[in-house]
């Protein structure tokens, strides 16, 4: 028997944080843990060591890339894959979020009967791949794609 897996999902909307937890544990199976503000997410991800973390980027005091530094400055939580949840989609944001590492990025607003197959497709928890973000087929997902598929 394979094991659930655990996202923590760090985003300061409480509707947000709400939406997403029914689309991973209802559409996806998962176990959910919340986390309203980056420094939360850091305590969780440090204890819980969830299997891969949705950050909101755009957050009061600390925002999504300032929780991504420090969650990589973590031994503890450096190994824990980031998807980034954001509304900035542009291609310079994407090759700034790229830059940093994380798994790739959803845009908001996104599709919660989605949500579940974006995550797994970008963690290749189901077929994926590897390499540099790129804008989505135009399912709301942005996700990483080896450079010869960029063409």
């Amino acid at each position: 028997m394979t094991r659930v897996k655990q996202i923590l999902i760090i985003d300061d909307d409480e509707d947000i944080r709400e939406v997403v937890q029914l689309a991973l544990e209802t559409l996806g199976d998962w176990t959910v843990a919340i986390a309203c503000c980056g420094q939360d997410g850091l305590k969780i991800a440090k204890t819980q060591q969830p299997d891969a973390i949705l950050l909101d980027v755009m957050m009061p005091d600390m925002d999504g890339v300032a929780t991504f530094k420090r969650l990589q400055e973590q031994q503890e939580t450096q190994h824990i894959p980031v998807i980034l949840l954001t509304a900035k989609v542009q291609p310079n944001e994407l090759q700034r979020f790229d830059g940093l590492g994380v798994m790739g990025a959803i845009a908001k607003p996104f599709k919660p009967v989605t949500l579940a197959r974006q995550v797994a497709e970008i963690l290749n928890w189901e077929d994926g791949d590897g390499g540099r973000l790129t804008r989505g087929n135009g399912d709301g997902v942005t996700r990483r794609v080896g450079d010869a598929e960029m063409g």
